[in-house]
C-alpha cells in the first residue's frame, strides 16, 4: 500500500494536469466567446449545457462521482460563461446601461418630497442631505411620494429603507419595484427616540402610547416596563406626535424626536427611549432621472431566479468572480408566483468599472428581470 507521501505526489500530478487541461477548456471557450460575438450568440445555452451535464455525469463509475462530476462541470461551465462575458465587454458588446453619469447631482432650484410631517426623521434627513436653501413639501404616505416623483411634482424623494435595529421596510423595496425610480443617494440619520406628552402631563397620566410600528419595535424593553400602557401603532413618528398635540389628552403620549416634541410643543417625559444605541435609519434619495453622481461607489440592484436548485449560488458567483464586496441582500416574496422570491442586493462599485460591467453582464444574462435600482 502507498504511503501518504505517494499518495499525494500522485494528486500533484494528477492536479497539474487538470490545470493544463483547464487553461486549454478556457482556450477554447475564448474561441466560441469570439464566435459568439461575431455571429450575435447568447452566451448562455441552458440546453446545452444541461445536455452536456447529462452526459458528462453518465460517464461517471459511482453515485458520488456522477454528483461530483455534474457540480464540477456546472462550475467550469460557469467560468466559461464569465471568460466570455468579459470578452464580450472588452469588445464593446456590453450590457445596456440606460443611465447618465453627471459630476454631481442637481440641487439647484430643487423640489424635494418627504413622507410624514415637520419633524419626521425623514424631514432631518432630507435636511441633512440637501441642506435649508431647498423647497419641500410632505405627503402622507410612501407611495404618495412615489408619485409625486412620477408626475414631476417633485425632483427627489426621501424615503427610510432600513433600520440598524428593526430591519428593513419592506414596503419600500416593494415601491422601488413598482416604480422606475433610481436611487441617487442615501443619508443616515441617528435616532434618538424620546416618550412626548401634553405640558405638566407625567408618566403617571399615560395609557396610550402611539408611534410608527418600527419606532415601537425600537423601543420595545422601554414599553415592557409599563404594562398598563397600550402601544398603538401610527403612520409616523411625527404624525404621532401631532396627534398628541391635536387631542390635548393628557392620557396620551408618543415616541418620536427630540425635535418633533420642538415643533410640535411638547413635554419630553422620557428621553432616550431607543432599544439600542447603535440605532440609526437609512434613507434614500430617489428621483426619476436615470442618472448616478461621478464617483458614486455603492449600486443597489434587484432580480428573480429560476426557482431551482444553485441558482442563487450561480447569480452571486458573479460578484465573487468579478472581486466586488456585496453589502446586503434583502428577498422578498413575488405577488404573482407563490414561494418565488425577488433579490435585493447591495454591492460596492461604479457602473463605469470594467469589473460592474462584466458581473452586470452575466447576471442579466442569467437571472430574469434585472433592475439596476441605483448607484449613489
Amino acid at each position: 500500500m502507498l504511503d501518504l507521501l505517494d499518495i499525494r505526489k500522485e494528486i500533484d500530478t494528477i492536479d497539474s494536469q487538470i490545470v493544463d487541461l483547464f487553461e486549454k477548456r478556457m482556450d477554447l471557450c475564448s474561441q466560441v466567446a469570439e464566435y459568439k460575438i461575431q455571429n450575435g450568440k447568447e452566451v448562455l445555452d441552458r440546453q446545452r449545457e444541461e445536455e452536456k451535464l447529462e452526459a458528462l455525469s453518465g460517464l461517471a463509475s459511482t453515485s458520488f462521482t456522477q454528483v461530483g462530476i455534474r457540480e464540477l462541470f456546472r462550475q467550469i461551465m460557469a467560468m466559461s460563461r464569465k471568460l466570455q462575458y468579459g470578452q464580450m465587454n472588452r469588445r464593446g458588446v456590453a450590457c445596456s446601461l440606460p443611465f447618465r453619469e453627471v459630476r454631481a447631482l442637481p440641487m439647484q432650484r430643487t423640489r424635494v418630497v418627504f413622507q410624514g410631517v415637520e419633524g419626521a426623521y425623514s424631514f432631518t434627513a432630507m435636511h441633512s442631505f440637501f441642506g435649508e436653501s431647498i423647497e419641500s413639501y410632505n405627503v402622507e404616505t410612501w407611495r404618495d411620494a412615489m408619485e409625486a416623483i412620477r408626475k414631476g411634482e417633485a425632483d427627489y424623494a426621501v424615503l427610510p429603507i432600513e433600520n440598524s435595529t428593526a430591519g428593513i421596510v419592506a414596503d419600500i423595496y416593494d415601491l422601488l419595484v413598482e416604480y422606475h425610480h433610481t436611487i441617487v443617494g442615501e443619508q443616515i440619520i441617528q435616532v434618538d427616540h424620546a416618550l412626548m406628552g401634553l405640558k405638566n402631563s407625567t408618566l403617571a397620566d399615560i395609557r396610550t402610547v402611539y408611534s410608527h410600528p418600527q419606532a415601537l419595535a425600537q423601543c420595545k424593553t422601554f414599553l415592557e416596563r409599563h404594562p398598563e400602557w397600550k402601544a398603538e401603532p401610527y403612520i409616523n413618528t411625527a404624525a404621532a406626535a401631532k396627534k398628541i398635540k391635536e387631542d390635548r389628552d393628557m392620557t396620551q403620549a408618543a415616541i418620536a424626536s427630540p425635535y418633533a416634541a420642538q415643533c410640535f410643543g411638547l413635554q419630553i417625559l422620557k428621553p432616550h427611549v431607543f432599544s439600542s444605541k447603535q440605532n440609526s435609519t437609512r434613507f434614500i434619495i430617489v428621483s426619476r432621472e436615470q442618472i448616478y453622481a461621478e464617483g458614486a461607489g455603492k449600486i443597489s440592484v434587484c432580480f428573480e431566479i429560476p426557482h431551482e436548485s444553485g441558482s442563487l449560488y450561480n447569480i452571486l458567483s458573479h460578484f465573487i468572480y468579478n472581486d466586488l464586496n456585496m453589502t446586503k441582500i434583502e428577498s422578498r416574496p413575488i405577488p404573482e408566483k407563490n414561494w418565488e422570491y425577488r433579490f435585493f442586493v447591495d454591492f460596492e462599485g461604479n457602473l463605469g468599472d470594467s469589473g460592474v460591467k462584466n458581473a452586470l453582464r452575466g447576471i442579466q444574462e442569467e437571472a430574469n428581470n434585472l433592475r439596476i435600482l441605483g448607484n449613489y
